[in-house]
């Protein structure tokens, strides 16, 4: 029996087991409806069991079925990556690459993977955003090829890779009393309404460390779940934010935020590309991370000092 099933036959199954719809199957795959239904027909005859049944205007699985659908799924999966370890045997970048990065990263990382993608096209990214504990869950998990974060968790087995200056500014609306001001002292700016990521978040820690090294400690006044919303309160007034200029590009430039001249900031961090250490990277992201540290202290969106702010401390 098994001499008369097609890897064809299974991957039209596989595609109306999953969208519930020959339709839907058939557009996906640029093949007529009756072709798709037929071979999925043939496919149930060679088995001698009814794969997919029709309940009303719905497809659903038999208990056959369900089983068919769970191995197609393994054998595709397992034919993809003989396909990848075979591109690497031949030294050919392509196949999946996953990462994860912090929600900070986000504002440039689509930028690395454009720019790499022209030079290998069969690469296909994964691009998963989290805040930094679920980074760190994937990170231990080893769920990712490798995860981008700006503060590297303590007490773990890493291999860390820095690739790219990460430069800690605080920030406000331009219309702030403490705009036009320069050499602003700290203890100052420590009496402002602060906007403030998750505790736990690097860029909340590096900041407190900051003040903590003065003897002083911040107002948080408003505690916000992304970047982007903590950039839409200071556009709005709310308050004052530290945050990175990899972030800020847009604002900084257009004036709807602006960097404030603090005695002790900037803060020159690094962004790294982190996994566990002695992890074996694929050809595929061994190959994007020398693409990193190759590219991202170069001009490609590296985060230069804002014209007129201080030298970092």
């Amino acid at each position: 029996m098994i001499h008369h099933w097609t890897l064809q036959q299974m991957r039209l199954f596989e595609a109306v087991a999953r969208l519930r719809s020959y339709t839907r199957a058939a557009q996906e795959l640029h093949l007529t409806q009756p072709a798709v239904h037929i071979q999925v027909k043939r496919l149930e005859e060679t088995m001698g069991l009814p794969l997919i049944e029709a309940v009303g205007k719905k497809l659903l699985l038999t208990h056959a079925g369900e089983q068919v659908y769970a191995t197609t799924i393994a054998v595709m999966a397992q034919l993809e990556d003989l396909k990848v370890a075979l591109m690497h045997m031949k030294g050919k970048v392509a196949g999946p690459l996953r990462i994860a990065a912090v929600t900070s990263a986000e504002f440039f990382m689509p930028h690395f993977l454009g720019h790499f993608l022209r030079d290998h096209p069969e690469v296909q990214p994964l691009l998963k955003v989290a805040n930094r504990e679920q980074v760190i869950k994937r990170l231990t998990a080893n769920e990712d090829d490798f995860v981008v974060m700006g503060q590297v968790p303590e007490g773990m087995a890493l291999a860390v890779n820095p690739f790219m200056d990460n430069l800690l500014v605080p920030i406000a609306h331009p219309e702030h009393p403490l705009a036009a001001r320069r050499k602003i002292p700290l203890e100052e700016l420590a009496t402002e309404r602060f906007l403030m990521r998750e505790p736990g978040s690097g860029t909340r820690s590096a900041t407190e460390r900051r003040f903590a090294e003065r003897g002083l400690k911040v107002l948080v006044y408003m505690e916000l779940g992304s970047t982007e919303a903590i950039k839409q309160a200071v556009m709005a007034g709310l308050g004052v934010s530290v945050q990175s200029t990899s972030s800020l590009r847009l604002e900084l430039e257009t004036r709807r935020i602006v960097a404030l001249d603090v005695v002790g900031f900037p803060l020159r961090r690094k962004w790294h590309a982190v996994h566990l250490q002695g992890k074996h990277l694929s050809l595929t992201a061994a190959t994007f991370l020398a693409f990193l540290a190759r590219e991202g202290l170069g001009s490609l969106h590296a985060p230069d000092t804002p014209t007129g702010l201080p030298q970092p401390a």
